[in-house]
């Protein structure tokens, strides 16, 4: 997308049409001109260089302040000219513009620019000269209300130097505020504007005035509501996470082959499975079919692994056969380069003909631990459970697999992308919805389009489906206009942390931290608040939960008097008497069940309990798993295991894991995990209702 930088005095006209107060000023083509204007604006002026080839005027010393007579005007002019001169002399020079000399104050940035995944986003910040590398900024997705804005000053370090930090001077926020709605207001309603930075912004205590403006506009419009996609012209077919008969394209009965890795994977299926290939005969025990056309039923799925350029005829067969849900595995397609994107893109307009909806290409498969399907060529299948996966990655596809990373959780849909062709990220969250069996849904993402489709659908579904997502390329460079400020500031990661924010999307650190708060969401639901309460045998661990909850957002509640009466009857004497409750070293499963029973009566008080234990001789491992599932089914809060070990602990950690209770071996991860949740229920409203 092509854009052009508006001139400084062309910048200013347009603030000026939104209300945002900018300085005096008048373009002088010489100095006799810029002397009149000095007149008028009354001393003292700032000179700026005016040239569309010049983007930041003060690195190259296009920026003149304070001067505050003619004869330091005319000398200062002329050394302008020769500076830029000497610095850019191929520089294209439209003027020198003559500004009135603002009073000096906090210093601000108001940035917006077009992101390719989410459409139009504002940001504010610490501005000035040193702004990239100072890097006090916040995002929001337009459009933005007043709550929003608020939020986003309040994010930033400057937002104290507003407020009057350490009893010196307040600045005019309600300004400030009506400026970035103004600001938001010119972005949506100008849709030629690609990017732009008020920087900086000067704050008064009555008033502010933007001193510097860059807007870059596109020779093209671009509707306020791009890139968001209109819905999919067809919807996936209920069968394609269900069916009932497979076909596999490009079967094969030579092992190390990809055809028949699949073939070997789908035989635990109890449906019907169609191996196709021209030569026929039989595969691991099952009719070959030399044609697709041959199969005496019209199978629910065609699994396609064959060569690229095959593919475009296989999809017809299909859409012949009457075939409508494939998963087309072969590579070689837009991932491949130019050639490829073509076959592509015959692949697409086949399956539109036919109706055909279809995963890939360039995919894993898909796995079905529920109804025993492995249509990947992956080695395992993870066995069944609450969370889904739906990933951009094959291989860690594999890896999350193995139960090391999903741990005992296990999964209800596994599902690779692949290229999107079709099936997107937002199609396959749709799915999920349908699902009764998927309590929380893990997606690892590279990248995202259309970005507002997915988060709006996560959002509006956050309650009754916790999306995590473990999303890479945190540290790419983003595409940006080299012009703007911005385009460097809101690089696409921080504007994807904002998206997931406010859709109450899990933003995961890493691939294991995903699956723990998918484990913990789909077993214990959304924690209802922040109040949270601590049963542990250990002094260390009842002084590290209190360190961990606080980085965490998590608020360990005072013990209310009543409680503590009734754990003064058997705690032993000199028990601290405070939350976290450490019930001393010689604890058993009974004493940790007498404190839970307190929990359970008063659970009024609390939202969440953590209950910690590690290895000592007088905890039977078994009786204290029991007794934590038990307090779990008679309370309807959050529960969270700590049972702290390996081999020890092994046995009532089985147990949690059989009533679906998380149990996490360390206790940072627990109090991370619970995090998480909390600042994402947040985002999406949930303990609003």
């Amino acid at each position: 997308m092509n854009g052009h930088l508006l001139s400084e005095p062309e910048c200013y006209d347009l603030l000026n049409r939104y209300d945002i107060r900018v300085p005096d000023y008048c373009l002088s083509e010489s100095v006799g001109e810029a002397l009149s204007s000095a007149e008028k604006i009354g001393y003292p002026v700032v000179l700026k260089i005016v040239s569309p080839d010049i983007s930041h005027k003060s690195d190259v010393g296009g920026v003149v302040t304070g001067i505050s007579s003619p004869e330091e005007l005319e000398s200062e002019y002329e050394s302008l000219l020769i500076r830029i001169n000497k610095r850019i002399p191929d520089a294209e020079i439209s003027g020198v513009l003559v500004s009135e000399h603002v009073e000096e104050g906090p210093e601000v940035i108001i940035g917006g620019k077009l992101d390719s995944v989410f459409g139009r986003v504002i940001t504010f910040g610490t501005g000035g000269t040193l702004v990239e590398l100072i890097k006090d900024i916040s995002v929001r997705l337009l459009p933005v209300d007043r709550t929003g804005i608020s939020e986003m000053i309040d994010k930033t370090k400057i937002s104290a130097i507003i407020g009057g930090y350490r009893g010196g001077e307040e600045y005019d926020r309600s300004a400030l505020e009506e400026i970035i709605a103004d600001a938001a207001r010119m972005f949506l309603e100008n849709e030629d504007i690609i990017s732009f930075d008020i920087n900086p912004l000067i704050l008064h205590s009555n008033g502010a005035v933007a001193v510097d403006a860059r807007i870059i506009i596109s020779d093209e419009k671009i509707p306020a509501d791009t890139p968001a996609s209109t819905p999919p012209l067809l919807s996936a077919p209920e069968k394609f996470t269900s069916p009932q008969s497979i076909a596999v394209i490009g079967a094969s009965s030579s092992p190390g082959k990809l055809g028949y890795y699949l073939m070997h994977n789908l035989l635990p299926f109890s449906g019907d499975i169609y191996p196709v290939n021209p030569r026929g005969g039989s595969i691991l025990g099952k009719e070959v079919f030399k044609n697709i056309s041959d199969i005496p039923v019209i199978p629910d799925w065609a699994v396609i692994v064959v060569p690229a350029k095959s593919v475009p005829q296989v999809m017809r067969d299909a859409g012949e056969k009457g075939i409508k849900s494939a998963v087309i595995i072969s590579a070689g397609f837009k991932e491949a380069g130019y050639e490829g994107a073509k076959l592509e893109e015959e692949v697409v307009s086949i399956a539109k003909e036919y109706g055909i909806r279809f995963a890939g290409p360039n995919c894993l498969g898909i796995m079905l631990p529920y109804e025993g399907i492995n249509a990947t060529f992956g080695q395992k299948m993870p066995k069944p459970g609450p969370v889904a996966f739906i990933s951009q990655s094959g291989a860690i596809i594999t890896a999350a697999a193995d139960r090391g990373i999903v741990g005992n959780t296990g999964l209800s849909t596994v599902i690779s992308v692949g290229n999107q062709a079709d099936l997107n990220f937002s199609d396959y969250l749709g799915m999920l919805l349908k699902d009764c069996r998927t309590k929380a849904a893990v997606f690892y993402i590279e990248g995202l389009k259309p970005g507002r489709e997915f988060t709006e659908m996560a959002g509006k579904h956050a309650k009754e489906l916790p999306v995590i997502v473990l999303k890479a390329g945190k540290t790419e460079m983003a595409k940006k206009a080299a012009m703007s400020h911005t385009g460097s500031l809101a690089g696409s990661y921080e504007i994807y942390k904002e998206a997931f924010r406010e859709a109450g999307i899990i933003n995961a650190f890493s691939l294991s931290s995903a699956f723990s708060v998918a484990g913990l969401l789909a077993s214990e639901g959304w924690p209802k608040g922040r109040r949270a309460v601590v049963v542990t045998s250990g002094g260390g661990f009842a002084v590290l939960s209190a360190d961990f909850a606080g980085e965490n957002g998590i608020t360990l509640i005072p013990l209310p008097e009543r409680m503590k009466e009734e754990l003064d009857k058997f705690m032993p004497e000199g028990w601290s008497g405070q939350n976290p409750v450490d019930i001393i070293g010689d604890a058993g499963a009974e004493r940790y069940a007498r404190a839970l029973d307190i929990l359970i009566r008063y659970q009024d008080f609390w939202d969440i309990a953590f209950v910690a234990a590690s290895p000592v001789t007088s905890i039977d491992p078994i009786k204290l798993a029991k007794e934590i599932v038990r307090f779990s089914k008679q309370t309807g809060k959050m529960v969270v295991g700590c049972m702290i070990s390996g081999e020890s602990m092994q046995p009532g950690i089985s147990i949690l894991n059989e009533n679906h209770i998380p149990n996490f071996a360390e206790l940072y991860d627990a109090f991370k995990a619970v995090g998480l949740a909390l600042e994402a229920g947040e985002g999406a409203g949930i303990f609003d209702e």
